[in-house]
This record gives structure tokens, C-alpha cells and sequence, in this order.
């Protein structure tokens, strides 16, 4: 009914500090040791540096034990979540275990250096979260969701099989520093094919447009692994490219056919979350996008910006899929719905929109020197003011505070935003062996911007709203794998 939330009628959710299984508490425990040892293994790394490996089978550099931290703490807030979250569940353990061998793949794959190791690991990522997607045996619909994810995976899996095969018969090398350190070498048919191989399994892995199927039917997850998914899993594409930066940076026309395919990822995302009803689906066409930022970054040469934002967009994601459940409980049907809201924006309110997004970018610049010059990091913060303003109009539309207080909150709240951003990207650059690899900003770097401002503006302003025939194509784009879609409603009851 209208304006009306019903309160739960089943029983009290179960303590997890009682009668919890042995297995969900070990590797609860065992996750957040690992984020320990993790922050221990960063601190002595800025502290002491100096190399850390075995040879010619696993190498620990800084990017290593930033995403460590990362992934760890991520791995310990899932398993914290999900011991109440699967209480009760006969797939509890299941779960778990496949949550912690997950993890732990993960910090052997930014660690490997061998790329036989590389690659492996890279596959028994996928494995694994394929395990999660299709978690219920019994449920049709989640095998069929698992059986889609495993072809992508493997897909991706193949392509990386074939750059690595290029580039070992190309540089001779065996191990991903012995390709970096011999890139100077390479070129033509083999580095193409190598390079194109690369970029193709990362976008595969980040699900960029046209390969986000696996990630729409995927919904059969469990939020924790869901949360997993989009906060860590999607992020390989970037840990990809920037592992293996000195072989796409060996041309820069194909650096901004990355930035081309990054630009179409970050605007398309937006397009498909625009005819996105549910909370779950509107988030994972919101990673596309963010995905596709993340790709891009990497094409204008910033491996450190890629970085930064996977690590960002990683807490920001996980938050929002664990509290997805508080957004069904407090939302009631209206006479209005989020679309006509979100279009009634007086101009005081874009204005203050306009300049806080110009106002970061100036703050942006200041601080890392990033837009100075007219090279791509000037493209770089033409994204940064972008995406300031696209958040800052986002509060002054739905924060329910007074107007005035609401204008005057929003430089209050996204300067420190983009100083922490800024911050952040000069800690992570620090700590990457890999260099920034700016380039000379050419006439298709300004077309896919006027391209990327164009659709932005069309969005917002809900021109493309007026297409039926966009409409329908994007709705269609949305849509999971049909074997995957629950038709019948005692489904629901029993799953």
C-alpha cells in the first residue's frame, strides 16, 4: 500500500557470535589476519622498500601490497556481513569457502610474476566467481547465471592465454617484468595481436560494453558475493592493463583507441542504468560505467588514476550493495517517480552544480599538476570536473534538506572529496613501478570528448528519453540471459 512499510513477521535474525559453524568463523578470522598482515607488508614496503620475490615466479612490488590491502579488507567486511547474512543457509560453508580460496587467489594473482602462474590464477579467479553466481545447486536459474559467467570467463581467460603466448614469442620472456623491461622491442602483427588480446580480456573481465550480459545475469548471487563482485572482481581489467602498461603504451594511437573504448563503456553504462528499475540493476549498469572511467584512465596513460578509482569506486560499490536491502525496506511508491524528480533542477541548483564541478577541477590541477599542460591529463580533469559535477547535481536533487542549506552543503562536502581523490592518486602513483604515460592530444582525443560531454548532456537533460527506438534498444541491452530470469513465483518461496 501507499506510503505504508510493512515490519518482518520472521523470527530473530541469528547471533553470530554463538553457535556460529566452525568453518564461517575460521576464515572470518583468517580474512581479517590477512588484512593485518597485509598493512603490516604496506607500511614496510614505504618504510624499507627494496625488492621482494622469488625469482621468475612471483614479485611484490607496491601495487601488489596497496591491492592486498585492499582486497583483504574488502574479504573481511564480506565474511563479517555474511555471517549473519547466510545464517541458517545450507550453502553457508559452501559460500565461505569458496569467499576465502577467492581471496586468496586474488593476492596470488597481483603477486605473480610467471605468466603460467599469471594466467592460472587469472582462471581460477573466474572459476571461483562463477562458483559464488551459482551458489544454489538446486536453483535452475542460478546454474544457468554460472553457466554464462563460466563462458565469458573462460573467453577472457583464452585472450590472455593469446597475449601471452604473443608476447612470450615476441620478447622471449617469461615472467610479466621480463616483457615489461623488453617492450622497447616490440611492434608490429605479434604486439598487435598481443595488445588487442589484453584489452579485449580486460573488458571482458570489467563486463565494458558489449560483454556486460554476464554481469546483468549475475543477480542470482548473494549480495555479500555480489558486493565481492563489483568491488574486487570487475576490477581485474584494470589490474590487467596496468600490469602489463608497457606493452599498450608502445603506440599511442592504440592508447586512445583504449580511451575510445573506456569513453563508450562510461557513457553507455549511464544510458543503460537510465531504463534500469531495480536496485541490483541499476548498480551493476552503474559499474559498467565506472568501469569504463577506470579503462579510459588507463588509455590517457594515468595507471595511477585506473588505480585510484578502482579502489574508490571498490567502497563506494560494496557499501552500496551491503545496504541495498535498507533502500527496498524505505521506499514506498509516490505519485512521482525518480526520473520526474530528477528533472526538476532549478537553474540555482545546476549553476552551483557548473561551478563546484569547474572549482574541482581547478583543486584537482593545483594538486597533482594533472591539466596544466594540454596533453591527456588535461582530458584527464575534463573527466574529474565531469564527475564532480554529475555527483553534485545528483545531492542537490535528492538531499532532503532545505535549499539553501542544500546548495551551500555541496562544496562543503566535494572539495575534501576531491582533495582525499587527489591525495590518494599522488600515494598510489608513488607506489607504482610503472610511470604515467601522457601523450600529445590530438583531434580524436577531442572528439571522443565533445562525443562523451554530448551523450552526458543528453542525459541529463533527458533528450534521450524522447527515442522509443533507443529506448527499447537500450532496454533490451539490460536484460539478462532469458535461462536466467525466474518465471515462476514459487521460485521466490523456495529459493
Amino acid at each position: 500500500m501507499s506510503g505504508h512499510s510493512s515490519k518482518p513477521t520472521v523470527g530473530a535474525l541469528p547471533d553470530t557470535a554463538a553457535e556460529s559453524p566452525l568453518v564461517p568463523v575460521a576464515l572470518t578470522w583468517l580474512a581479517w589476519s590477512l588484512f593485518a598482515a597485509s598493512v603490516a607488508a604496506l607500511a614496510a614496503r614505504v618504510r624499507f622498500g627494496g625488492a621482494w620475490d622469488v625469482p621468475g615466479l612471483v614479485a611484490i612490488d607496491g601495487l601488489t601490497v596497496l591491492l592486498w590491502v585492499v582486497v583483504t579488507f574488502f574479504s573481511g567486511i564480506v565474511h563479517s556481513y555474511s555471517r549473519r547474512y547466510m545464517g541458517g543457509s545450507a550453502h553457508k560453508t559452501k559460500f565461505f569457502a569458496a569467499t576465502s580460496g577467492f581471496t586468496v587467489v586474488v593476492m596470488g594473482l597481483v603477486a605473480a610474476d610467471h605468466v603460467g602462474l599469471f594466467a592460472l590464477l587469472w582462471l581460477a579467479m573466474g572459476v571461483l566467481m562463477a562458483e559464488l553466481i551459482g551458489l544454489v545447486a538446486g536453483w535452475d536459474q542460478a546454474q544457468a547465471a554460472a553457466t554464462v559467467a563460466r563462458k565469458y570467463f573462460l573467453a577472457s581467460s583464452v585472450l590472455l592465454g593469446v597475449a601471452l603466448t604473443a608476447l612470450w614469442w615476441a620478447t622471449g620472456a617469461t615472467t610479466v617484468s621480463g616483457i615489461g623491461a623488453a617492450a622497447d622491442t616490440l611492434g608490429g602483427p605479434v604486439w598487435l595481436v598481443a595488445a588487442g588480446a589484453l584489452v579485449l580480456a580486460a573488458m571482458i573481465q570489467s563486463a565494458l560494453i558489449p560483454f556486460q550480459n554476464w554481469l546483468l545475469s549475475s543477480m542470482t548471487a548473494p549480495t555479500p558475493a555480489s558486493a565481492l563482485m563489483h568491488a574486487g572482481f570487475v576490477n581485474a581489467g584494470g589490474i590487467l592493463l596496468v600490469r602489463f602498461a608497457p606493452v599498450i603504451t608502445v603506440d599511442p594511437a592504440f592508447m586512445l583507441a583504449v580511451v575510445a573504448v573506456g569513453g563508450a563503456s562510461a557513457s553507455g553504462g549511464k544510458l543503460l542504468k537510465s531504463v534500469q528499475t531495480d536496485i541490483k540493476g541499476k548498480l551493476a549498469c552503474s559499474t559498467v560505467g565506472q568501469m569504463g572511467f577506470m579503462i579510459m584512465q588507463a588509455g590517457l596513460g594515468f595507471f595511477g588514476a585506473a588505480i585510484t578509482h578502482l579502489i574508490l569506486h571498490g567502497f563506494y560499490k560494496a557499501y552500496q550493495f551491503l545496504s541495498s536491502g535498507e533502500q527496498v525496506e524505505h521506499t514506498s511508491p509516490s505519485a512521482t517517480t525518480e526520473h520526474t524528480v530528477g528533472r526538476v533542477t532549478s537553474a540555482v541548483g545546476f549553476v552551483v552544480a557548473v561551478l563546484t564541478g569547474l572549482a574541482g577541477g581547478v583543486v584537482f590541477t593545483v594538486l597533482t599538476g594533472k591539466g596544466a599542460s594540454v596533453d591527456s591529463g588535461l582530458l584527464l580533469t575534463v573527466f574529474v570536473v565531469f564527475t564532480t559535477l554529475h555527483a553534485a547535481r545528483s545531492a542537490i536533487q535528492h538531499t532532503s534538506l532545505p535549499t539553501l542549506a542544500r546548495y551551500g552543503a555541496v562544496p562543503l562536502v566535494f572539495f575534501p572529496a576531491i582533495v582525499v581523490y587527489a591525495v590518494v592518486y599522488e600515494g598510489v602513483s608513488g607506489l607504482l613501478t610503472v610511470g604515467t604515460a601522457t601523450t600529445e592530444l590530438t583531434l580524436l582525443h577531442g572528439i571522443i570528448a565533445v562525443g562523451f560531454v554530448g551523450i552526458y548532456v543528453a542525459i541529463e537533460t533527458g533528450i534521450h528519453e524522447h527515442s522509443q527506438r533507443l529506448y527499447v534498444a537500450l532496454l533490451n541491452a539490460t536484460q539478462p540471459s532469458s535461462d536466467t530470469l525466474l518465471t515462476s513465483t514459487e521460485d521466490y518461496n523456495e529459493y
